[in-house]
């Protein structure tokens, strides 16, 4: 049997714009049933630790299982920071972020970590039917950049936005991606 993951992101953030590296901040209540969110029927729901991912996913259906491997980017000393205020007090530390896949100025996980920590589950994920999971946007770039086999600098090249999702499909041990956007909005 096939196994289907889509990964759907958070709702967006109540109250903070601009929020490039965000803490553990809950969801805009206002976003989320305006949203129009529509999926599939699944087999289970999935969500990350934070508290956007797990508002999120309690908004969809009542059992949830958290996830830890979901979980966002760890940055350091910049979360709950913009990437505006970064370049503005660092701009070496911010620069080296964007081009060095290896660098974490923050003193948190690097790109290269978060794209290998990602690849490693997606590899291992088992489970098969379709599974939906509550993420951030760095997990679900990560995953396409593992699922088509991209280089790390593609990661900046995709643009999630709150409550879109990536479809992805795994068949004989490959992942393919099926779709990016939004979810019947």
């Amino acid at each position: 049997m096939a196994i289907r993951l889509t990964l759907l992101c958070h709702a967006r953030l109540a109250g903070r714009p601009g929020i490039g590296f965000p803490a553990d901040d809950p969801i805009d209540g206002t976003a989320f049933p305006a949203s129009g969110v529509t999926l599939d029927r699944f087999d289970r729901l999935w969500t990350a630790p934070e508290l956007r991912a797990r508002q999120t996913a309690q908004a969809l259906a009542p059992n949830t299982v958290v996830i830890e491997s979901l979980r966002d980017v760890d940055y350091g000393s910049w979360q709950g920071r913009s990437l505006d205020e970064i370049f503005r007090d660092d701009p070496q530390a911010a620069s080296a972020w964007l081009s060095d896949p290896e660098a974490a100025p923050h003193g948190g996980e690097s790109l290269a970590a978060c794209l290998h920590r990602i690849g490693d589950w997606l590899d291992r994920h088992e489970s098969t039917g379709h599974t939906v999971a509550i993420t951030h946007p760095a997990v679900i770039r990560a995953a396409v950049v593992h699922c088509l086999g991209a280089p790390p600098q593609a990661f900046w090249r995709l643009d999630i936005e709150p409550l879109s999702a990536a479809d992805l499909r795994r068949n004989a041990g490959r992942w393919t991606l099926r779709s990016v956007g939004p979810t019947g909005r």
